[in-house]
């Protein structure tokens, strides 16, 4: 059902302006606790922030009678829930892999990675580990992990179904769910809560700007972080001075 409810592309570019710090703040005051992925870093802090809905594939421990079967691979392409998740993304998705926090072998390689890219995917995260992170490092996608490994996913690893609820570095992720991440890792925004938080985060933001610039003037914490009344009326007025400008420069 949620996934029913549409997301601008408006509201998706201003998540994407916001830190993921801001975000978990917001989505704490209305009353989630612990929606960051913990644990997981991006394998190229250099690329741009992301925001996209999440396309969900989930991982089980192998067994030697359903994955062992190397020597063809072939076979291992035959109803194979991992690629089938890959080809079914569409532009703007982000792929959240349950690999049960296990690092031992790797949640994908750099080739699905870029066939992922390809297919304009906006990041694909795991709370295991990717093999040739170095390779993935380079891709122009954004990719998240909890570690890099050498070892092939059937090893330890079996995909069993895609677009359920899973949990991902111990947050429960569903379809659809909003997933944003920076440099410093990702946030899950429940899908029917997106657009309130991408308000709420634009004025944090800006109140968060105005009381830097203030502590860096000399100004004493007290009274600017968090604003007290006066401050608050002196970043209105400099709210509508920024507003102005953009307004100015946009025309």
């Amino acid at each position: 059902m949620s996934q029913a409810i549409p997301i601008s592309q408006q509201v998706l570019d201003t998540l994407k302006q916001a830190s993921t710090a801001t975000l978990t703040s917001q989505l704490f005051k209305l009353g989630y606790r612990q929606q960051f992925l913990v644990g997981l870093t991006p394998l190229n802090p250099q690329l741009p922030a992301f925001a996209g809905e999440a396309y969900t594939l989930r991982f089980i421990p192998s067994r030697e009678d359903k994955d062992w079967d190397l020597s063809d691979l072939a076979k291992r392409g035959d109803k194979n829930m991992q690629w089938e998740a890959v080809e079914a993304l569409t532009p703007g998705q982000v792929l959240v892999i349950d690999s049960r926090n296990d690092t031992r072998a790797a949640s994908a390689g750099n080739i699905l990675v870029y066939r992922m890219m390809l297919k304009g995917a906006a990041a694909v995260i795991t709370d295991g580990a990717f093999r040739d992170g170095h390779e993935i490092g380079e891709i122009p996608i954004a990719s998240y992990c909890r570690g890099n490994t050498a070892t092939t996913r059937p090893a330890f690893l079996r995909a069993v179904d895609v677009q359920l609820p899973i949990g991902c570095a111990d947050v429960a992720v569903y379809p659809g769910d909003i997933i944003v991440g920076d440099r410093d890792g990702v946030v899950v925004i429940p899908r029917h809560e997106a657009e309130k938080v991408a308000g709420m985060a634009k004025l944090q933001e800006e109140r968060e700007q105005f009381s830097f610039l203030k502590i860096k003037e000399g100004a004493p914490l007290w009274g600017n972080f968090p604003m007290d009344e006066e401050t608050r009326k002196e970043f209105e007025i400099w709210r509508e001075k920024q507003a102005a400008t953009q307004s100015k420069q946009s025309d």
